[in-house]
């Protein structure tokens, strides 16, 4: 006589054993679907170092470098990447509406040679030079811009006759130690598109990275600790009557 503890559960089996059944008899004669995702195959990793040279923190490691000393400082940086199987260096070329490059739009860095506007001595290219290094190396380079920023604080040297707050002081806006351009004009839009067109066209750049400072950090006063606005009242106001609802913080 069977013991009523293993009777009781009986019934429970063999309903579920019926349910499996019927779920394997329903799967016969579907044919099987893939599930899975097919993706592109990957030609290329794209492992990549920036290099800063606003306020030379990566390169050149100071103002006073001779060409050679900057050439050799940079060389080194390649083949430091090269060792740690990187291929593409991210250069940062205009800081603050200056150039690491010859440009006929802004002035020479002052991070390259001390001072706004002069050239190096003897004169040479360095986006020239760092493109044609890289490409020796199998490296790529792309070209970083900071599109708004207009001059960085860590320069208090003269300020260049062609550099933007000169050329164009309508368009540059003073916010905390920073000066800025400001976003929403579209002059500024067009002549920061100048400014990496050149690029584009006249080096065998891989590349062109836009980043770091777009609208800045919220500035806050000193005395009373509020935030203060970016000034930029005026472009706001225009989108407001044209139709836009956006508060300003979300603009």
């Amino acid at each position: 006589m069977p013991r009523r503890g293993k009777m009781r559960y009986r019934p429970f089996v063999r309903v579920c054993a019926a349910l499996l059944a019927v779920v394997a008899l329903s799967a016969i004669g579907k044919p099987s679907q893939d599930t899975s995702t097919t993706y592109p195959e990957i030609q290329r990793e794209f492992r990549g170092v920036w290099v800063a040279t606003v306020a030379n923190i990566d390169w050149p490691s100071t103002r006073t470098l001779t060409v050679e000393q900057q050439k050799a400082e940079l060389i080194a940086l390649l083949e430091k990447m090269r060792q740690l199987n990187l291929n593409a260096i991210i250069l940062q070329v205009r800081p603050a509406c200056d150039a690491l490059y010859a440009s006929t739009i802004e002035p020479w860095s002052p991070f390259l040679t001390g001072t706004m506007g002069k050239a190096p001595e003897p004169f040479y290219d360095p986006l020239e030079f760092a493109v044609q290094e890289c490409h020796k190396r199998g490296l790529e380079l792309h070209a970083w811009f900071n599109p708004y920023r207009a001059l960085h604080p860590s320069y208090r040297g003269p300020i260049s006759e062609n550099h933007i707050s000169k050329t164009k002081p309508h368009l540059v806006k003073k916010y905390g130690q920073y000066l800025w351009l400001n976003p929403a004009e579209k002059e500024v839009q067009d002549y920061t598109y100048s400014v990496v067109m050149d690029v584009v066209k006249r080096y065998d750049i891989d590349g062109v990275h836009m980043d770091d400072y777009f609208y800045p950090y919220p500035e806050k006063d000193k005395k009373t600790g509020n935030e203060i606005d970016f000034p930029d009242e005026e472009t706001y106001a225009e989108y407001r009557k044209a139709g836009g609802k956006l508060e300003k913080a979300d603009w």
